[in-house]
């Protein structure tokens, strides 16, 4: 922080109080990474020809403070995100995303990765020590990169993506629509499916201009085989429209909150809407 930086905060004391919990928040996320103080919760992403059958799980990190509150993501998540904590979180999301596909072979998971993390040597060890467990992992994992972050180093992400599909992994655009892509780099990319921002999906029904920006971005992921996701699906109206509109899969709290255990017997299915 700057000098400046420092007048300002002592002159302010709302700006002081913040900083004062930010810095709070970033110690007990530190402590609870040090002491794996985490869980993965499991949010289902359904078909759209088949809502009652989950096409893949979202594993979703939670972190905890030391009395198992968990600590809302939105509250450290863009300021661990440059940190090594950062990469810290991916791993371990990482560690029992593998976990739990070893323990439950019909399962099909999706686990999310910064481009920060890529080349990180520990995320790597994790990655080849789950594919060395069960051949079947790679093909039932799906890397989840947001539009916006794969951006920042569009080279990095597709040289990675080359890498990792050779394991037999899929790949997600996560956000679409939210974020800048470059559109000359759209087809350089190796994604397997996009999920359609939740900005887009609100009251889809209702609103005609949510439902020409959808409609162009589902266009857009045909064009190029990959699958659409609608992010975000909270009433049977939206869930409604997206299916007319040719959406393949559909995750949001109308089908299940994220849950810190799998059902028995979880499975995941991919197809194409009828």
């Amino acid at each position: 922080m700057s000098e400046n930086q420092d007048w300002a905060v002592a002159d302010n004391p709302l700006a002081a109080a913040v900083q004062q919990r930010d810095s709070d928040i970033l110690q007990v996320v530190k402590n609870a990474l040090d002491t794996r103080n985490v869980m993965l919760a499991f949010q289902p992403v359904v078909q759209s020809s088949n809502p009652a059958r989950p096409a893949f799980y979202e594993g979703l990190i939670r972190v905890m403070d030391d009395t198992r509150r968990v600590i809302p993501a939105r509250e450290f998540i863009n300021t661990i995100e440059p940190l090594t904590e950062g990469r810290t979180i991916d791993c371990l999301a990482l560690e029992m995303g593998c976990q739990a596909l070893i323990e439950n072979p019909s399962l099909r998971l999706s686990i999310n990765v910064s481009p920060r993390t890529i080349g990180y040597p520990r995320w790597e060890q994790v990655f080849e020590a789950g594919i060395g467990a069960d051949p079947t992992l790679g093909e039932r994992l799906i890397l989840e990169i947001t539009e916006a972050s794969a951006m920042v180093m569009p080279d990095v992400v597709i040289d990675f993506m080359d890498r990792i599909h050779n394991q037999g992994v899929s790949f997600a655009l996560d956000d679409f629509g939210a974020g800048y892509t470059a559109f000359r780099y759209f087809n350089e990319f190796f994604f397997d499916m996009v999920k359609i921002d939740c900005s887009f999906i609100k009251d889809i029904h209702m609103s005609r201009d949510n439902q020409i920006l959808t409609e162009a971005l589902v266009s857009i992921a045909q064009h190029f085989d990959m699958f659409t996701v609608a992010e975000g699906v909270e009433t049977t109206e939206e869930a409604e429209y997206l299916i007319g509109a040719g959406v393949d899969c559909l995750q949001g709290y109308l089908f299940g909150a994220p849950q810190l255990r799998l059902p028995p017997n979880a499975t995941g299915s991919l197809s194409r809407t009828a």
